[in-house]
């Protein structure tokens, strides 16, 4: 465990050295939006088949709730459909869809989602939501966790709540537009995940964000 942790941090220290720009009015360096989505696709697949509170108890409610799992076979062409649907849904949003495998991540910065310091979702970007919310429900032999990320802007006794809030405040819009709750996932990161540096005012921005990873339910979980 310890030396995949140590090939991940190698990893993601070596995406951020080549993905880093310099502006040529200012001379600073950040990243650029590729490496942005390089790291996330890291990050997902560091946790890959990884969902909160684990997938037996996630299952049995899922099936519970009459929804099948998928054969092996399909899962391929099961999850370019919906990757394809979500990346026509989001284009031009802001929020940026990375696969890992047979995973997805939404990437949604807060920026778009929240005003400062709140976990009311902002109304302009509900429409969005909506229609992510519609290709999650036609799309429902998925596990759904909701992640909430902030920076390390203030402590953790604000960052911790705050991150747990909107990743719920996600979740509830999520199964109050037709998505099953037994699917659904929450958890509230703080600032212990970021995707880049908090040293600047872009990388801070970035780290402030909430994600949807989606994962097939496997006929394997059943």
């Amino acid at each position: 465990m310890r030396r995949t942790k140590t090939a991940i941090a190698i990893l993601a220290a070596s995406t951020l050295l080549a993905g880093c720009v310099t502006n040529p009015e200012t001379g600073e360096r950040t990243l650029s939006k590729a490496a942005i989505g390089a790291l996330a696709g890291t990050a997902l697949g560091a946790g890959a088949g990884a969902l909160v509170g684990g997938k037996h108890n996630r299952t049995e409610a899922i099936v519970g709730a009459g929804i099948g799992a998928i054969a092996g076979g399909a899962i391929g062409a099961y999850m370019d459909r919906q990757e394809a649907k979500l990346r026509q849904q989001t284009a031009g949003t802001g929020v940026d869809v990375v696969r890992q495998g047979d995973e997805l991540l939404l990437n949604m910065p807060s920026g778009i989602t929240f005003a400062t310091n709140s976990y009311a979702i902002e109304p302009q970007f509900r429409d969005t939501l909506d229609k992510v919310a519609a290709t999650l429900a036609e799309y429902n032999q998925t596990y759904v966790d909701v992640y909430g990320h902030t920076d390390s802007t203030g402590s953790d006794a604000i960052n911790e709540p705050l991150s747990r809030n909107r990743a719920e405040a996600v979740s509830n819009y999520l199964s109050g537009h037709g998505v099953a709750a037994a699917r659904i996932g929450t958890q509230g990161f703080g600032s212990r995940q970021p995707i880049a540096s908090n040293a600047t005012v872009e990388g801070r921005q970035k780290n402030r964000r909430v994600e949807i990873k989606i994962v097939p339910v496997k006929d394997t979980n059943v």
